[in-house]
């Protein structure tokens, strides 16, 4: 197989095709895909029909299947969830800030991949926003501010039981089947600023989605700087908008980006089957 790889026009991306992942790959391939998922940090792959087994087995490409704490599985195969979204549901978009992956782990994913089944005519794009960019182009007087630092991650915000998508969320009928529990309260510290155990390179690890303080500052001091950075980190010059298709592959690098979803498609069912990469180390 002989691979043609079409980078995106923004700041991260690229789509890869010749290669079909219905059949096993070779260790050849699988180390030319990795090699491209790095320096790209989010890959498409169109026109992958997969069945949940093909799915399983290209992400063991990459590493152990990842835990997905706060989610329940889809019947027969626990090492997938489903991303679902009704088409008369009235819940929050899921996931619309940018975030990392379970960043709130001693040692959060590698990866995740994403694989589209069904896909609304209009919206439901997904954004990344590059990290590693964000901090080499970090201007001196925020590098200053923000390198240092050291993030104290916790699930909190979202999945106890009084989260965004806790026991009330559940009340209002999201189709997504999500598991809230007292363990979100957990906490664990990561600096702010890590270093890619692959690529060597240096990236911002952070999201207000599980970032709820920073150690030595109080809430208020802590508050205004993810603020801050947020804005920062999610400028347009970082992001790349990924636009879905039915049987099209996504995997990313939860150690490079960040990734929001978006909404728009009011009226129309959304279903995407995801497995999470652990990671080897930090």
């Amino acid at each position: 197989m002989t691979l043609t790889v079409t980078p995106s026009a923004a700041a991260c991306g690229a789509t890869i095709t010749g290669v079909d992942l219905t059949q096993k790959l070779s260790d050849d391939l699988v180390a030319e895909v990795r090699a491209h998922w790095l320096e790209h940090k989010v890959v498409a792959f169109p026109n992958q029909p997969l069945a949940p087994e093909d799915l399983e087995r290209f992400a063991t490409y990459f590493g152990d299947i990842g835990e997905d704490p706060f989610f329940d599985h889809i019947e027969d195969y626990p090492n997938i969830c489903a991303i679902q979204r009704n088409a008369d549901e009235k819940t929050t978009i899921f996931a619309e800030f940018f975030h990392t992956d379970w960043s709130f782990m001693a040692v959060p994913p590698a990866g995740t991949a994403l694989f589209g089944i069904t896909i609304p005519p209009e919206g439901g794009d997904t954004l990344f926003a590059d990290q590693v960019k964000a901090f080499e182009e970090m201007p001196d007087d925020l590098r200053e501010k923000f390198e240092n630092l050291t993030a104290i991650h916790s699930a909190a915000l979202g999945y106890a039981p009084d989260g965004a998508y806790g026991e009330e969320d559940q009340k209002q009928g999201r189709s997504m089947v999500i598991k809230p529990s007292e363990k979100a309260r957990e906490t664990c510290e990561h600096p702010l600023v890590r270093t890619h155990h692959e690529t060597g390179k240096q990236a911002l690890f952070s999201s207000v989605a599980y970032i709820k303080g920073f150690d030595g500052y109080s809430t208020e001091e802590a508050n205004a700087l993810l603020g801050e950075l947020y804005m920062y980190q999610t400028q347009e010059q970082f992001v790349y908008r990924h636009k879905w298709e039915k049987d099209m592959l996504v995997m990313w690098d939860n150690r490079s980006l960040l990734h929001a979803a978006t909404g728009g498609y009011d009226g129309y069912d959304r279903l995407l089957h995801r497995v999470t990469i652990a990671d080897t180390q930090w």
